[in-house]
This record gives C-alpha cells, sequence and structure tokens, in this order.
C-alpha cells in the first residue's frame, strides 16, 4: 500500500483529500505545518508528498528545498491558492514534480498521484534493469544498441566542455591534413572549466569534477552532464537528449534520460547539497543551471 503524506494547514482540504484517497486504497497521513513534514518524513519516508505551498512557519518552497538539497527524490505534487505563472516556475524548479491550483478536484489529485507513482516505479524498474545488466561489465552503464562516441587518439588533453563543440566535427582533418582549429584547444593542459562554472572535464580520459572534487560517472553520465554544460540554461526534451548523447539510431525508452539524471543528481549532491545543477522544466526536460 502506498503511504501519501499530505502537508497542509486547512482542515477541510486535509479530510476531502483523505477521504478520497483513502477510498481508493493509499495508506494517508496528514499533517498541518512544514516542521511537522520534515520530521515526519525524516523518521517515516512517504511514497508521495502533497504539499501546500502556503503553510504556517517553514512555507512548501522552503520544505521542498531542504528535501530536495538532502537528495530526497520521493515525488512531490505542490498545491498553491495563487494561479501565477512564477509561483509555479519557482515549483517546478526547485524541484516539484507536478503542481495543482486550489480549489481543485480530488480526482484529479488522485490521478496525478497515480500517474507520478506509476513513472516512479517504471523508473526504478529501468535502473534495476540498467545496473544488472552493467554489472561487472568494463562499459557499466552503456545501454545495448547505443551509439558511443568515439574519441581519436589524436585528441590527447582535456578540452572545453562547450567552446569545442561536438567532438566529432571538431577533430576532423581540414583540408591538406591538418587537425581543425578545435583540435588545437584539445592539446590544452590540465582539465578545463566547461560554461557552467563548477564543473570541469577533461575528455580524453572522461573525468569530470564539480567544485573541485572528482565525481565517478558512468559512461553516459558523463556525456549527458558535458553535453548539458556546453549549453547551460538551454532546455533540452529527452527526446533531444537521446539523439544528442545515445545517437539518433538508438531505439531506447526516453525514461532512460531520467534514470541518468537522477544518478547524477545524487552524486553532484553527494559534492554540494546546496545547489540544484540539474533542472527539470515541466512537461518538457532538462536544462543546466547557469549559476552553479
Amino acid at each position: 500500500m502506498d503511504h501519501i503524506l499530505v502537508v497542509d494547514d486547512e482542515p477541510a482540504i486535509v479530510t476531502v483529500v483523505r477521504e478520497r484517497l483513502e477510498r481508493e486504497g493509499f495508506q494517508v497521513r496528514a499533517v498541518a505545518s512544514g516542521e511537522e513534514a520534515l520530521a515526519h518524513l525524516d523518521a517515516d519516508p512517504a511514497d508521495l508528498v502533497v504539499l501546500d505551498v502556503m503553510l504556517p512557519g517553514i512555507d512548501g518552497f522552503e520544505v521542498l528545498r531542504h528535501l530536495r538539497g538532502a537528495g530526497d527524490t520521493v515525488p512531490v505534487i505542490l498545491l498553491t491558492a495563487r494561479d501565477e505563472d512564477v509561483d509555479k516556475i519557482v515549483g517546478l524548479e526547485l524541484g516539484a514534480d507536478d503542481y495543482l491550483v486550489k480549489p481543485f478536484n480530488p480526482r484529479e489529485l488522485s490521478a496525478r498521484i497515480r500517474a507520478l507513482l506509476r513513472r516512479q516505479a517504471e523508473v526504478k524498474a529501468l535502473e534495476a534493469r540498467l545496473a544488472s545488466e552493467a554489472s561487472g561489465s568494463p562499459d557499466e552503464g552503456r545501454i545495448p544498441g547505443a551509439l558511443e562516441e568515439s574519441v581519436p587518439i589524436e585528441a590527447e588533453g582535456p578540452v572545453p566542455s562547450k567552446a569545442e563543440g561536438p567532438v566529432p566535427p571538431a577533430l576532423r582533418p581540414a583540408q591538406g591534413g591538418a587537425l581543425g582549429p578545435q583540435a588545437q584547444v584539445s592539446k590544452t593542459e590540465g582539465p578545463v572549466p566547461s560554461k557552467a562554472e563548477g564543473l570541469v572535464f577533461d575528455h580524453s580520459q572522461r573525468r569530470a569534477w564539480f567544485r573541485g572534487k572528482p565525481l565517478t560517472l558512468r559512461p553516459k553520465e558523463y556525456e549527458l552532464l558535458r553535453f548539458l554544460a556546453r549549453h547551460p540554461g538551454q532546455v533540452f526534451t529527452r527526446e533531444a537528449l537521446l539523439s544528442h548523447v545515445w545517437g539518433q539510431e538508438s531505439f531506447i525508452d526516453e525514461r532512460t534520460v531520467d534514470v541518468h539524471v537522477r544518478r547524477m543528481r545524487a552524486k553532484l549532491g553527494d559534492i554540494d547539497p546546496d545547489v540544484q545543477v540539474i533542472l527539470t522544466v515541466w512537461s518538457v526536460g532538462y536544462r543546466l543551471a547557469e549559476d552553479i
């Protein structure tokens, strides 16, 4: 039975939501403040949180910021009484998975909860399958059928993440057999910062650092992070990321991107839990934060 935590200080809303969800087979617990919500989640993690933005004391945004900063990926649906884009954008960029504007239909809330839990279950199943396939393999994280980006042996030394552009064109010989101008950049000694400050890549060794500390990334995690770092602030759909990172001919489920982003967020959060590096753009895809 899925455990749903409802965080709202309006008794009437809590009663309606509890009755609806319990009727549909969910186990529901309710608290009326942000402090209670954090204490409850620390002691007894929930499968999903329905979180009101306007709470006494610590508001819903602060609760969400604390959860994501601590690396907690529990699905969160925000409830807001203000139908303003800025509130929705702030909530989603802080890591909310969905939102509803009050007043709302309890049936719609239930449908959204089921959709999020179903997606969460699918992502976990895919993550487990990928981990199983990668276990014991030197190409850990490589997905069957995915296209790997080749690294010519001439491309020695680290490469700036955004300035270089795609590797194959950059290293393609120019007329007369000489390497193109971007190949000259690849000769730079020492790791080179990306355009997203805080991230450094050494493409010749497929290594990355965040805040000066090394990141242990699987091959596709490295490629995905490096691609996003070359375009900080730009939003990419899952389909676009699959095309750029896995290859246009790859027939891979789009949820693969979610799995890799989830892993990267956890690893980045281990180094600096106060910074959201990869942001979710609701109903679109992902972007790399510009101010990291």
